[in-house]
């Protein structure tokens, strides 16, 4: 071969080394995020997501792509929405209350980290908190369980209500019967009737508050549910509006002018569903890892609401918060 032919060809094979590398490059792994409520309404949860991720050394949009899909709370599209991230065949899925089962229904081979504030084994997510088997695994909040003392609360609060509100949503069926079942043993004891009221979008949670008047309650505990966690600012606007006392779960409603929110730390526990998720990516099965139970509850109490409500806090309440807004 002539010398001018042979630093043709070196040259351009060198020119097609740079190519041949950036074809061979791994692609990332890519996360489907599946949620029930909005982007706009899940911010914290999403920035707590993605810091559990980074303690796993996963960054977004580096190391680790994320498909973002969002419900706007309209339960019903949460099938086809699972649907396509599997068809796109995304590495893993994370998934929120009912979007979890939607998840579990569309695949069982691409793993999945939920979030629930239901019992994951109650509502068929996994078979065992310990062993949660398959490709399924996740965390769960205390936000059913310690609904009778959301109640207990209340009665605190309003020692001479004689009837008050359970607001529940129907959409989530089974979510909707475990709550209702669960305070209405803890009603009776307090001698308090529970009036159970519906709502699934907007529309009906205004029409929800406008009925308390009408049935002539005395405050509402906020049943726990993704579309209502979604609406936590509003839910705690509508109180203040209709000066209802009202308890709900998570700190945002309180800060918004809620009376009290006494449950888990939502946006630390999805700091955890970024940990499990980064785990998994390094190779961890969902199987052999326990669902993740929250095991700390935190009371955030509004005086600045309770004194426009006219209601006298005790100060053994005062002192039992872990955060007084005033």
């Amino acid at each position: 071969m002539k010398r001018r032919a042979f630093i043709k060809l070196i040259a351009g094979a060198g020119a097609f080394w740079p190519l041949a590398a950036r074809a061979q490059k791994p692609a990332i792994p890519t996360i489907g995020y599946l949620g029930t409520e909005s982007a706009n309404a899940a911010p914290d949860r999403v920035r707590e997501f993605l810091r559990g991720l980074r303690d796993n050394g996963y960054i977004e949009g580096r190391n680790v792509g994320i498909e973002y899909r969002w419900a706007d709370g309209q339960n019903e599209r949460l099938s086809a929405l699972a649907a396509d991230l599997v068809q796109r065949q995304v590495t893993l899925i994370t998934a929120n209350g009912a979007a979890a089962l939607a998840a579990k229904a569309a695949t069982n081979t691409i793993p999945i980290v939920f979030f629930t504030g239901g019992d994951p084994v109650q509502i068929g997510l996994v078979p065992s908190l310990n062993r949660p088997g398959s490709n399924i695994t996740g965390v769960t909040d205390l936000n059913v369980g310690v609904g009778p003392k959301r109640l207990e609360l209340l009665r605190e609060l309003v020692p001479s209500a004689t009837a008050v509100g359970l607001l529940v949503n129907p959409a989530n069926r089974t979510r909707a019967e475990t709550v209702t079942r669960e305070l209405e043993t803890p009603a009776r004891t307090l001698q308090l009737k529970l009036h159970v009221l519906n709502a699934s979008n907007d529309r009906e949670l205004d029409a929800a508050f406008e009925s308390l008047t009408q049935l002539r309650l005395s405050g509402l505990v906020v049943g726990p549910d993704a579309f209502f966690a979604s609406r936590s600012k509003r839910l705690g606007e509508l109180a203040v509006r209709h000066a209802v006392p009202t308890i709900f779960a998570y700190r945002e409603f309180a800060a918004s002018g809620g009376l009290l929110s006494y449950g888990a730390n939502n946006t630390e526990l999805y700091r955890q569903v970024g940990i499990y998720s980064g785990r998994i990516l390094k190779g961890e099965k969902p199987a052999d890892l326990p669902v993740y139970q929250s095991t700390k509850v935190e009371m955030i109490l509004n005086l600045k609401s309770a004194k426009a409500l006219g209601i006298n806090v005790p100060n053994t309440l005062v002192g039992r918060a872990d955060e007084v807004i005033e």
